[in-house]
């Protein structure tokens, strides 16, 4: 028998075990073979000296960059709802002058279709004219004058297809690269792979708007998830009308100095952690906080625009932060002076069933003005050359009537990219006769993210995270670099 003293030793030194060896010490700490080996993979991906969770700095993990980058930043001026390519960007004469009559079935036969499924097929002509504009001469919209005004700066894809033909799951693949929900958004990889340049913004900012003249479709925060990256690389959304951040000034009573404290002290309690319970998690928390407290300072300096030229907020159309897409684009330009690296602004309502030769009229003049604003603001300030500027919904609008709308459709749709080392000016790719197929130089989501990562300076096969045994990619198993696009 034990005696009472000793007894008292030996449960000490249980409950010190178990406290010590937990599930993640004990494999830190069970011999070089595991460690050995987890070296070796990383060593193998050639992501740096930085490791799976990246460097605690602000630099990426892809150092030094795979290609010299054309860009530094992303800016993404998301439709969300599905605008209609044949309303903007994609004029089809034969489609007029076959409105009404029945869809050929050798276009439609076979094809995914939303919810038109078994109803009569008829073809539903342009609602709205276009024109030739610009030295380049694409064909654009004349609901978009503004857009057309620097058709010879943009870019015109033709030839874009998805996979997911219903909204949150075709949003999820646009931003994800797959229709499987959990995975990292494109804004993260960028951010997990270059870093940031901002000291007191995160390096990936959303901003939601919407107007009128569409269904409302939701658009949820997993959009701008990190997934299965380390989760300091989620997106921040900023409100776009009041407080930016909600929750981030301090409490009535609570000065700057004592929030200092409360981060230093919880700093300082992480810092006596034993190296082997460190959690990558515990770091990521901690360095939000500080994030949080500088941002107590940036934001409100960062969502007054009192400072900009009115010359400025007249040419954007907007003079505050009134919640609406002129703002938000506004705000964009100054989240990328700061550093900012993606910045994604969602304006949404662009789901046309119905009374589609009206509203799209709204959703244009929303979008249309601000939208060149930006491309025209960045180049004034020398920043165009280095910031990619993307701008599309999740999918298209078919050719054929849904009562006095169009219904969803991925198999050809349009979007146009700017700045960053797109060559200006430039149409690529086609859809056929009636605007239903994509019918050359198709390009699928992945060549997208190819492209933009590219333009970035990252070989897209080769910025991976091991998860669940399996090295991930925001483009999977594909993606080719769309070169006839670039200058």
């Amino acid at each position: 028998m034990l005696a009472r003293d000793d007894m008292e030793i030996l449960t000490d030194d249980v409950a010190e075990f178990r406290k010590r060896w937990t599930r993640r010490a004990f494999l830190s700490r069970s011999g070089m073979g595991l460690g050995a080996l987890a070296f070796s993979s990383l060593s193998a991906r050639g992501q740096g000296a930085g490791g799976p969770e990246g460097p605690e700095g602000p630099e990426g993990i892809v150092q030094p960059l795979h290609f010299a980058p054309r860009a530094k930043r992303v800016i993404q001026l998301y439709q969300a709802g599905g605008p209609s390519h044949l309303e903007l960007f994609d004029y089809k004469p034969k489609l007029a002058a076959m409105d009404g009559e029945p869809m050929p079935p050798s276009f439609t036969e076979g094809q995914p279709i939303a919810q038109l499924q078994g109803q009569p097929l008829k073809c539903f002509g342009p609602q709205h004219p276009f024109q030739r504009i610009g030295k380049s001469g694409q064909e654009i919209s004349m609901l978009l004058p503004h857009i057309g005004g620097i058709a010879d700066e943009i870019a015109i894809v033709r030839s874009m297809q998805t996979e997911q033909i219903n909204h949150d799951p075709a949003h999820t693949f646009m931003n994800t690269g797959t229709q499987i929900s959990g995975r990292p958004s494109a804004g993260s990889w960028v951010w997990y792979g270059l870093g940031s340049e901002a000291e007191d913004l995160p390096g990936f900012v959303v901003l939601v708007s919407q107007g009128r003249g569409g269904q409302m479709q939701p658009i949820a925060a997993r959009q701008w998830h990190s997934g299965f990256l380390p989760s300091r690389f989620q997106g921040v959304q900023f409100r776009s009308k009041g407080d930016a951040v909600l929750y981030l000034r301090n409490p009535d009573g609570v000065t700057a100095s004592q929030q200092r404290d409360v981060i230093d002290a919880v700093a300082a309690l992480t810092r006596t952690s034993p190296a082997w319970i460190e959690d990558p998690e515990v770091a990521a928390r901690l360095s939000q906080y500080e994030m949080a407290f500088r941002m107590q300072s940036s934001v409100p300096a960062l969502t007054d625009f009192s400072s900009e030229p009115q010359s400025v907020r007249e040419a954007y159309g907007v003079s505050e932060m009134d919640g609406t897409f002129a703002a938000n684009c506004l705000l964009a330009r100054r989240l990328a002076e700061r550093g900012v690296r993606y910045i994604q602004l969602y304006h949404r309502d662009w789901d046309h069933h119905s009374r589609i030769r009206p509203d799209i009229v709204m959703k244009a003049n929303e979008v249309d003005r601000a939208s060149a604003a930006l491309v025209k603001d960045l180049k004034e300030r020398g920043m165009l050359e280095e910031t990619l500027v993307l701008w599309g919904g999740e999918f298209g609008r078919t050719p054929m009537a849904q009562s006095d709308g169009r219904d969803h459709h991925i198999k050809g749709f349009s979007m146009w990219l700017a700045g960053g080392g797109i060559r200006g000016g430039v149409s690529h790719g086609a859809t056929d006769e009636l605007g239903y197929h994509a019918v050359e130089d198709v390009v699928s989501v992945h060549d997208l993210h190819a492209t933009m990562l590219y333009l970035l300076g990252i070989d897209h096969t080769r910025l991976t995270f091991k998860f669940l045994g399996r090295d991930f990619r925001l483009t999977d198993v594909k993606g080719e670099v769309v070169r006839n696009i670039l200058a």
